[in-house]
């Protein structure tokens, strides 16, 4: 799937030169941050870092372990990111509000696009969600303000 995932985001060539094979034991032993460039900032969701630096100029890959019942309100990023859900249920949605209405159910193994500087929202329901999304670097997080 990261393999995809790269792919889809246009910058596997550059990624394969260095080579990386991670398994899922591999992934859960590395260090989770809280908060990182990219991310949300918020308490409950864990960031592991898979590849490159979200915080430097280059290509990068995040995981995203996101509890059940969290909301990430509408924000944007500076770059465009491409993600794929690993597990759990992703509800995602585009626009400069969270209105869960918006929002579609995204089951493991979708995929979905986050263009720069494009206002969009997220949340789960009764359970956690795990995502993958690589974008390039440097990438931040503005949150749309509330009116």
């Amino acid at each position: 799937m990261l393999a995809a995932a790269l792919f889809a985001a246009g910058i596997a060539p550059l990624v394969r030169a260095q080579q990386t094979r991670v398994t899922p034991a591999e992934i859960a032993a590395l260090p989770k941050e809280a908060a990182g460039p990219g991310t949300s900032g918020l308490a409950g969701i864990r960031t592991t870092v898979l590849a490159g630096d979200p915080g430097k100029e280059g290509p990068y890959t995040i995981e995203l372990r996101v509890p059940p019942h969290t909301s990430i309100q509408a924000h944007a990023h500076r770059d465009a990111r491409t993600a794929i859900v690993v597990s759990g249920i992703w509800y995602f949605g585009y626009g400069s509000k969270a209105d869960p209405a918006l929002v579609k159910r995204l089951p493991p193994g979708s995929f979905y696009s986050e263009p720069a500087a494009d206002p969009h929202f997220a949340l789960t329901r009764d359970a956690p969600a795990v995502v993958y999304i690589t974008g390039w670097g440097p990438t931040d997080t503005v949150y749309v303000a509330k009116p």
